[in-house]
């Protein structure tokens, strides 16, 4: 449930000057207002990162991972760690939903990806909406990014 996959040649350049572990908490930090979460933990180690806290909630939680694992260098993000109240409460009562990610592929666009998997291209909005910590700007995605495909109402 808590590792995740990423393309290790894709992504924000972030890795290789100075302490990589703040460099990854720090663009998670800022990537939120206010504290995303509590006691936010990150080792990086040769491409793999672990982050460890808790988060908000699970959304909170998913783009945290998505947001270490968007960095040119990472190839894994362990979540293992990384838990919501809902999860610490749940404590093994009832599963947790696994996040459906998605990576972007050459000649992708949010309205093509929201009518593969929504049926219904204007429901890119509703991809933006969830990714907004990642997708700063809808006409800017690329190729080896990772996002979230959240589950609509």
């Amino acid at each position: 449930m808590g590792l995740f996959s990423f393309m290790k040649d894709a992504g924000k350049k972030l890795l290789g000057g100075g302490n990589d572990d703040e460099a990854i908490k720090n663009e998670i930090e800022s990537s939120f207002e206010g504290e995303p979460v509590q006691g936010l933990a990150v080792t990086v180690d040769d491409g793999n990162v672990v982050v460890a806290g808790v988060a908000a909630d699970n959304a909170t939680r998913e783009k945290v991972i998505l947001i270490a694992g968007n960095v040119e260098g990472v190839e894994s993000v362990n979540a293992d760690q990384l838990l919501t109240p809902e999860m610490i409460e749940a404590s093994n009562e009832r599963d947790i939903p696994e996040p459906t990610f998605y990576t972007i592929e050459k000649g992708d666009t949010l309205w093509a990806i929201a009518s593969n998997h929504y049926g219904d291209g204007n429901k890119y909005h509703d991809i933006v909406a969830a990714n907004i910590e990642v997708i700063k700007d809808a006409d800017k995605i690329y190729p080896g990014q990772s996002i979230r495909l959240p589950e609509l109402a």
